[in-house]
């Protein structure tokens, strides 16, 4: 009755409901081969709200894991994904030298395949974990003053993205980029890798980082319902020299199967004024 009601306020199909809740709240394994499992909390409010919201951080202190992802220097991009032996994960705290096992533990990070003899690969177990800790990750980047607008500002970026004004999209992000306050990893060609990947996974849209090619490796792929967006990122050059190295490279012809329109992201970041200097488009 729960799953009804749910798809009626949000006009779904049961069927709708039903996918919806899984992606957001299902996935998590704690050996294998086992079924997946939801997470109990999260599906409870999201019934109970007759909403499938993002409840994770709702049910305990975020503040602790974040800071901890900053002291080992663990890139947003690179917190899933792992193949790692079981003894990297499966340790009690006080063996512990790295986040691996906490985030284990604490559920941000689940078993998603096993490799005999004994390799596992762990990654976020679903949609709900991913938006939930990328949200509290920008509030490391986005100043207090900005705090209130940064959410009304990446909901344009992603209406323009959405409608395929990737100009718009990129004059928007470089204002929203004007309130990030100064840190000393802002004149960094990664910092900003970074902080795009934060963005763009907020917004719900696939991305990965340093996606391999046979000529060589795109600095960022944005998967957006109308298009895929290949994003080559420079610092202190500029649009063109960014755009060059695609051309140069042909990054297009590796997504040609993609199934979507390619459109190819040149963008120059300029380290004193800490923003995006100059952008090319091509569709």
């Amino acid at each position: 009755p729960g799953i009804e009601r749910l798809a009626e306020a949000q006009g779904w199909t049961k069927s709708r409901a039903l996918e919806e809740l899984k992606t957001m709240y299902d996935g998590y394994h704690f050996t294998w081969p086992s079924p997946d499992i939801y997470n109990p909390y999260s599906l409870m409010k999201a019934l109970g709200f007759r909403d499938t919201g993002p409840y994770w951080f709702e049910s305990g202190t975020t503040t602790f894991i974040i800071e901890l992802l900053r002291k080992y220097h663990v890139a947003p991009s690179s917190i899933g994904g792992r193949r790692v032996s079981y003894t990297a994960f499966d340790v009690p705290p006080e063996s512990r030298k790295s986040i691996l096992p906490l985030l284990y533990q604490s559920g941000y990070l689940t078993i998603k395949g096993f490799t005999p003899p004994r390799m596992y690969t762990l990654d976020l177990p679903n949609e709900e974990v991913r938006l939930s800790l990328m949200d509290n990750m920008i509030g490391y980047y986005v100043s207090d003053e900005w705090w209130g607008d940064y959410q009304y500002m990446l909901q344009d970026i992603g209406l323009m993205i959405n409608d395929g004004d990737i100009d718009g999209a990129i004059k928007m992000l470089q204002t929203f980029l004007g309130t990030i306050p100064y840190t000393r990893d802002a004149s960094s060609e990664g910092h900003y890798q970074q902080l795009l990947y934060v963005i763009f996974s907020l917004l719900g849209y696939y991305c990965d980082v340093e996606v391999h090619t046979p000529a060589g490796r795109v600095d960022m792929v944005v998967k957006t319902p109308r298009q895929l967006l290949l994003f080559e990122l420079k610092m202190d050059r500029s649009a063109a020299a960014a755009m060059k190295q695609i051309d140069l490279k042909d990054y297009a012809a590796r997504f040609a199967t993609a199934g979507l329109p390619v459109v190819k992201v040149g963008v120059n970041f300029d380290s004193e004024a800490r923003n995006i200097s100059d952008w090319e488009v091509d569709t």
